[in-house]
């Protein structure tokens, strides 16, 4: 059967995207790569074909794309893909380690360089995996001497397309005050309640000045 004449909650890329890789077998996964069978053969049939030749998973990642090349329906173009994936695979587990927010003086130390000597208010974002890992690190708005915009719409969707589980905010205060404004503590507040409809969690909002910070009560 071809994948096309497959309901679109059997096909392996839609699953993908609505369910995510986690939800698919390794022969569904490589199909996706593959992108194509050959011949009458569909591209789950395919996969199936070149894990066999390979003997497993661990043999097709080691497998020159030569190699692969001698399965019927591996052409060049996917025998470079397959290829591709494997060595983007070994690369990333070989990339150093990011760095973690596991507490919330983490996350001051992580904000406060985008925020010290600054004159003018700014709001800045840490977003992280769900196991603290720093995905992205970013300045949100910039507003005036004692005022920015909290954003909450456009943070949300910024922590979901990055990925995103958690995340935390801070701003300045270039007064020097670390008290919250009335302001803060109701956007903060729509915040957590706006992310956890999504499923997402706020670690904090700080307040960070040049000589300290402070968590807004949350």
């Amino acid at each position: 059967m071809r994948l096309k004449d497959l309901s679109k909650h059997d096909r392996p890329r839609e699953r993908l995207m609505s369910n995510g890789a986690t939800a698919l077998a390794d022969r569904e996964l490589l199909a996706v790569i593959l992108g194509s069978g050959f011949r009458g053969s569909s591209a789950l049939d395919l996969a199936t074909q070149v894990i066999d030749h390979c003997g497993d998973l661990d043999g097709l990642g080691r497998s020159d794309p030569h190699r692969l090349l001698t399965v019927p329906g591996v052409g060049p173009a996917k025998a470079a893909r397959v290829a591709a994936a494997f060595h983007l695979a070994r690369r990333a587990k070989d990339w150093p380690e990011r760095e973690r927010i596991t507490s919330t003086t983490d996350l001051a130390n992580h904000c406060a360089p985008l925020l010290h000597g600054h004159t003018q208010e700014r709001l800045v974002m840490v977003v992280c995996d769900t196991g603290g890992r720093i995905l992205k690190r970013s300045v949100v708005t910039e507003g005036g001497a004692d005022h920015t915009a909290l954003p909450i719409r456009e943070m949300i969707t910024e922590v979901l397309t990055t990925g995103g589980a958690i995340f935390g905010l801070a701003h300045n205060h270039p007064s020097g005050s670390l008290d919250p404004s009335a302001a803060d503590i109701e956007a903060t507040s729509r915040l957590i309640e706006a992310a956890e409809t999504v499923g997402l969690r706020l670690l904090d909002h700080l307040i960070i000045t040049d000589a300290a910070w402070r968590r807004i009560p949350i």
